[in-house]
């Protein structure tokens, strides 16, 4: 594990809630023995294992975790096409920056219940530390399998040469992930003050003790779970799914009147604060804010599920004869040429029918995805500009074009920004948007998935059909009439759920870890091909069965030989 100075980090703690901004400085001046005394000294060392998750390892890079699932891609890189090894760098930086959170909560759990604090303060703060530092587990578990367990009275101060423990077993570091929340839930309070908003609750300790239980298939300890804050079993919790979808996804946050947060990173960016998520970068084009490197793409497989405004599946033959067979009636479906300066169409394809295509569907889609022929608000040079997504030759940002890395994709409009939004992106590194690592719609639909695996079809039904029925999704329910919404098995069901999942929380990093647990990776990724829209072969990928589990980083295991054996097939 790599080395830090913990107590610098602990204090260099950033921007969580306007109560605790850390003005100390220089932090290296500020020696231990002079912090652990203060009621302040206690939040601000929970600030900084906040702050870890926006690490690019631990929770900042978590979407392009759907980059490695059948529902987004990227430039093709090792992890993508299954051909890296125990070196590769996102590998290795997801071990490192999540077990920082894990011992920057041990430190917290360590120091905390020795100061002479109030009582109340004491509680939370702990309560908060085992929340996170379950998270950040539950992480490192679901990445690698069994991971060595290092409680808090493993001060690394005193006994980081010591930390060389072999790897205790997957059933293990589950049971600790859940005592962890045991804890947690009993002591988080409901809710914060609106200054301390973002913090961890007796909510999103219950929803991630049940998620576990989900992931370790004890369905009827989840269902209690989520029944806990769904039905508000013993407190009321007050979530509730918010009403505009697109919404969550392109306003600064906190987002006024937005209950369905049950646990999220507070991102904020402004002159001096800036405490966001890269999305800019990694899921902008040329013409967002700051420009951005397009790293993340959806892919044509996700734009193509989502159904028709009936409910109906959707399918390109019954709008374009011989489209689904043909790349060349695809091209001719797609593709424009521009004027010879580049800044005016010379020839268009039929750009009304593509519109009522996409218009009749699912409204998600065009919600979450950038289409061909649908205009984005961007921002280039010093002002925004309102740019068409073209599928042409020579297209530029400064001529009001969509401007990609040159292939013909999806792009995602979710958590890309519009404009600068209206002065509150200062850097494209720092999206002051929220992104929530579990979200109400995420857990009715966790909870739907524990009861069809119980047997509780109609239970099931209900929970999913609740997501459905946002009314800015407003898709009819399942079992409603038509032959093609019915639902009359487990089995059928359990489709229903996958499919739910890939259009509710496309871009947000889940897909990777339910395409494993679902045990579905290798039978939707072994040899699966990534087209551009117009049918060009981008990539292919490899999935062998080893690659359910990541490898313990090569310089970890050299570090401490007891983490062999690697996982298998490694």
């Amino acid at each position: 594990m790599k080395t830090n100075n913990y107590i610098s980090a602990l204090l260099a703690a950033v921007f969580l809630t306007s109560c605790f901004d850390l003005d100390t400085a220089p932090y290296d001046s500020v020696a231990e023995g002079n912090f652990w005394e203060t009621e302040q000294d206690a939040k601000r060392a929970i600030m900084g294992v906040y702050s870890q998750m926006r690490e690019q390892g631990a929770f900042g890079y978590m979407p392009l975790l759907d980059t490695y699932s059948d529902i987004a891609h990227g430039p093709a890189s090792p992890l993508e096409i299954g051909t890296y090894t125990a070196t590769e760098d996102f590998l290795v930086s997801n071990w490192q920056d999540t077990w920082d959170g894990v011992h920057r909560a041990n430190t917290v759990l360590n120091k905390v219940p020795g100061m002479d604090i109030d009582g109340q303060v004491k509680s939370q703060v702990l309560g908060e530390a085992y929340f996170l530092r379950a998270l950040y587990y539950f992480h490192l578990t679901d990445l690698f399998g069994s991971v060595p367990l290092y409680d808090e009275s493993w001060d690394i101060s005193e006994k980081f040469m010591d930390m060389i423990l072999p790897r205790n077993s997957a059933d293990e570091c589950w049971n600790f992930i859940k005592q962890d929340l045991t804890r947690a839930i009993e002591l988080l309070p409901l809710e914060w003050t609106s200054s301390d908003y973002g913090r961890a609750t007796k909510g999103s300790a219950y929803a991630l003790r049940g998620k576990a239980h989900l992931y370790t298939r004890q369905w009827a300890a989840a269902i209690a779970d989520f029944e806990e804050i769904v039905y508000n079993k013993t407190h009321s919790y007050g979530y509730e799914l918010y009403p505009d979808y697109n919404a969550l996804f392109q306003t600064a946050g906190p987002v006024p009147g937005n209950r369905e947060e049950v646990f999220a990173i507070q991102n904020k960016s402004s002159i001096g604060a800036q405490y966001g998520m890269e999305f800019p970068l990694i899921y902008g084009t040329r013409g967002t804010y700051g420009s951005g490197r397009q790293t993340c793409m959806p892919s044509v497989d996700l734009a193509d599920s989502y159904e028709m405004l009936d409910g109906s599946p959707f399918d390109w033959d019954d709008f374009i004869p011989g489209f689904n067979a043909d790349d060349n009636v695809k091209m001719n479906a797609f593709r424009a040429t521009l004027n010879s300066e580049l800044t005016d169409f010379a020839t268009i394809p039929d750009t009304a029918l593509l519109g009522s295509i996409y218009r009749g569907r699912d409204p998600r889609l065009m919600q979450s995805l950038i289409v061909p022929y649908s205009y984005y608000l961007g921002y280039v040079g010093d002002e925004p500009l309102n740019q068409i997504y073209a599928i042409a030759a020579g297209v530029t940002a400064a001529n009001g074009f969509i401007q990609g890395r040159g292939w013909n994709t999806y792009l995602y409009r979710k958590f890309v920004p519009q404009g600068d939004m209206d002065g509150l992106l200062t850097d494209r590194r720092h999206l002051p948007v929220n992104f929530s690592i579990i979200r109400y719609a995420d857990v009715l639909l966790m909870l739907a998935e524990a009861y069809n695996e119980e047997g509780h079809l109609d239970k099931a039904v209900a929970e999913l059909n609740k997501v459905r029925a946002r009314p800015s999704t407003n898709m009819p329910a399942l079992n409603s009439g038509p032959a093609w919404l019915r639902v009359a098995s487990k089995e059928e069901m359990a489709r229903r759920i996958m499919h739910e999942r890939a259009v509710e929380l496309a871009g947000e990093g889940h897909r990777f870890s339910d395409l494993r647990r679902w045990g579905k990776a290798e039978e939707l990724l072994d040899g699966r091909r990534e087209s551009e829209i117009t049918g060009a072969t981008l990539m292919t990928r490899s999935f062998p069965t080893r690659n359910n589990l990541w490898p313990i980083p090569s310089e970890e295991t050299i570090n401490n030989p007891a983490l062999l054996p690697n996982n298998p097939g490694w």
